[in-house]
């Protein structure tokens, strides 16, 4: 290590350029005194030998200046990158001791030999401006409310055609109308194009980005495997016995304490585990748009069979939509009974091969190792039939699947990569924050150069901490991701201004004009007889072909799991004589999530069935427009108790809803009968002022009562 002012003496630099250089590479530094770091001093030596060797060729510089292409700008890096490697391992750059000479060198060599994937990579880019905007001839980008006169001009024939096209179709429309996405495909079609959304066109969106690999260029992965389960049936033991080493004793090594994912090698093929917290968590990702899981897991002790919790996360990898495996754990128990559990689980609708079913059931020890090469087969079988490929020549897709602040490093994050090659150096969106790949560790803390599909990885050199199920991609170059992450940043604050996005009864009509053939729904119930009565019901509804899928149904109070598993799933939950609590109340709205309840099942039904054919009745919601304390009591045997009131807030009327509250719990809720202000009936009284109130019904009234006035709103859908 060396002061900058050593540093810049040495190779006869100013301070202020070594000071603008070490910053431009993610190292704090602000004045001469300032401490760098071993790595610094090689990185800066890489840097500023390569910008010696573009001062040795300024013509080729000029060319490529005045070009201005990317092709260029490619060809141009690689140049340089071989050139700083030539004069590395050459030991040209100046060093004050024989280690530094040799570790730069070595990352030498090992930039060497990723040159070959690197040149193709950029000769590639990444293939996805191809897909992006209208760069295809035969794609049209469907934008919002696409009028006829639109889609005619994108397709280039006369709007009367598209007309005729869509009255073939029973849509009348003219000019001016829009058109849906569904009848624009179908005319699309006719014209040999294809129709995609905008959305699915937006870079900046690179959640539901569509990306289109050739054939050729895609190669076999491994396969993403998460082990879901109810606590104690052996997940940690089974995780343990497969990477051979112990979570439980700390033994270093271990890849919770490094990534919360590692990689294993198994008869020659590769496979990633992902250690989840929980199928919640797990879901939470689902719900982020984050599709990581190729197989499931389910693990079930044989000695305690299905438990609460086993139920609910086989319901949350069944609607993640993949192939579940499910593994009978302590089988070497005394009191193991493996058939017994295989019936209780079959009963969750996963029906093993052997009964005619498609769901492998592999009993194991995960103490003894017994049966667990053989869940490995398993899981290596299916993926073999999956074929799941991915392109590794491409820059990096993926997701974030943990994240800190470390106190050395700043902002950390665990990434899976999904697609693509993510390498040192490389520009990348995390979310909403961006940043340079400054490290790359591997599940077992080692410092690599790349990190291929299917590859967990710990990355720093973020500008904020990413949030777990945050998507990340990498880009060409810094500019570029920067623009792109504070575009991502602005569309994440306009959204959460905005409601929630998931699915809610009032939306169901127009779900179903979208095209949609099944509404999802979580329910939860008081008692199993109610459930399964319930279910039933719900099943039956049917609608111009559309259904009800009940994606969970359980027995108890409705819980945060059921929030975050309709909001991946775009479900409305349904409580049936049980309802929520403040907490997840708030969780739900947080989520946009629809909570309905019920206590009569035709009411449920009819509702529903209404909300299908979009005949929903308005919605009303209470409104507190004032309140009054009672001052003194006036009895009178015609017309009862007359409360002397004076209003408190806002406005008392003689047409509202009241409550009466003694000691803040609610004696009584109905309605004014009458307003008077001095022995005038009047339609209303405002703060500040008295008056006498008489309640519907009730002269039960008390000194310092409180009487509430409310209205019913109706609130606009």
């Amino acid at each position: 290590m060396m002061s900058v002012k050593e540093y810049a003496l040495d190779i006869n630099r100013s301070v202020e350029e070594i000071i603008k250089k070490a910053n431009e590479l993610g190292y704090t530094v602000s004045n001469e005194d300032d401490i760098l770091s071993e790595d610094a001093v090689i990185d800066l030596d890489t840097v500023l030998t390569m910008n010696n060797a573009e001062e040795v060729e300024p013509d080729e510089e000029k060319v490529y200046m005045e070009e201005n292409s990317e092709e260029k700008d490619y060809e141009l890096e690689d140049e340089l990158d071989d050139k700083a490697e030539v004069l590395a391992s050459a030991s040209n750059l100046k060093f004050k001791d024989e280690g530094k000479v040799q570790k730069v060198k070595k990352k030498a060599v090992e930039q060497e030999d990723i040159s070959a994937k690197k040149k193709a990579m950029y000769k590639n880019k990444t293939k996805l401006q191809e897909n992006v905007g209208s760069a295809d001839d035969n794609t049209i980008v469907y934008e919002e409310n696409m009028t006829v006169s639109t889609l005619a001009e994108k397709l280039n024939v006369p709007a009367v055609e598209i007309i005729k096209k869509l009255m073939s179709l029973g849509v009348m429309a003219s000019l001016n109308n829009t058109v849906s996405f569904d009848d624009a495909e179908l005319v699309c079609i006719d014209y040999d194009k294809t129709l995609k959304s905008f959305e699915s066109q937006d870079i900046t969106n690179f959640e539901k980005l569509e990306i289109t690999d050739d054939a050729k260029d895609l190669e076999l992965r491994a396969p993403v495997i998460t082990i879901m389960g109810h606590v104690d049936h052996g997940k940690t033991s089974l995780l343990d016995y497969i990477r051979n080493s112990s979570i439980i004793e700390g033994e270093f090594g271990g890849i919770t304490q490094h990534i919360g994912a590692y990689q294993i090698d198994h008869n020659g093929k590769k496979l990633t585990f992902i250690d989840t917290p929980g199928h919640a968590a797990f879901t939470e990702m689902r719900a982020r748009g984050a599709s990581i899981t190729d197989i499931v897991i389910i693990i079930v002790a044989a000695d305690d069979g299905v438990m609460p919790q086993t139920i609910e996360a086989i319901d949350h990898a069944k609607a993640a939509n993949v192939p579940i495996v499910v593994a009978v754990n302590k089988i070497d128990k005394p009191d193991a009974n493996p058939e017994r559990v295989i019936e209780e689980v079959s009963k969750q609708g996963l029906i093993p091969e052997a009964w005619g079913g498609d769901t492998v059931y592999v009993p194991i020890s995960a103490k003894t190792g017994e049966g667990v090469d053989k869940l490995l087969e398993n899981i290596e079988l299916i993926a073999e039939v999956r074929e799941l490929k991915a392109n590794p020549n491409r820059y990096a897709l993926g997701t974030v699947l943990e994240s800190r602040l470390d106190k050395n490093y700043g902002p950390t994050a665990t990434l899976l990569v999904q697609n693509g090659t993510l390498r040192i150096g490389d520009p990348v969106v995390v979310g909403t924050s961006f940043g340079r790949v400054r490290t790359l560790k591997n599940d077992l803390g080692n410092e690599i150069v790349e990190a291929l599909p299917s590859t967990p990885v710990e990355v720093t050199g973020l500008s904020d901490v990413p949030t777990a199920g945050d998507r990340f991609m990498a880009y060409s170059n810094e500019k570029e991701a920067k623009a792109i992450a504070e575009n991502r940043k602005e569309k994440e604050k306009l959204k959460k201004d905005k409601s929630g996005s998931a699915v809610s009864l009032d939306d169901i009509f127009n779900r179903i004009k979208e095209g949609a053939k099944e509404i999802n729904v979580v329910l939860k119930t008081d008692v199993n007889g109610t459930e399964e009565a319930v279910k039933n019901a719900l099943t039956k509804v049917k609608v111009e072909d559309v259904s009800v899928n009940v994606i969970r149904s359980g027995v108890g109070a409705i819980t945060e799991s059921d929030i975050v598993l309709a909001s991946a799933s775009d479900a409305i939950v349904i409580g049936f004589n049980v309802r929520p609590d403040t907490k997840v109340t708030e969780i739900a709205k947080s989520y946009g999530v629809d909570i309905r309840l019920y206590n009569v099942i035709y009411k449920l039904v009819e509702e529903l069935e209404d909300a299908m054919k979009g005949m929903l009745d308005p919605e009303y919601e209470e409104v507190v427009i004032g309140s009054a304390k009672v001052l003194q009591l006036f009895k009178f045997s015609k017309v009862g108790t007359i409360a002397g009131s004076k209003v408190d807030t806002g406005v008392i009327k003689s047409n509202a809803k009241a409550r009466l509250i003694r000691d803040g719990v609610v004696v009584y809720d109905g309605e004014i009968n009458s307003l008077q202000r001095e022995k005038d009936n009047v339609k209303e009284v405002k703060k500040g002022f008295e008056c006498g109130i008489t309640l519907e019904n009730y002269s039960d009234i008390k000194v310092n009562d409180v009487i509430e006035a409310y209205e019913m709103q109706e609130v606009k859908r």
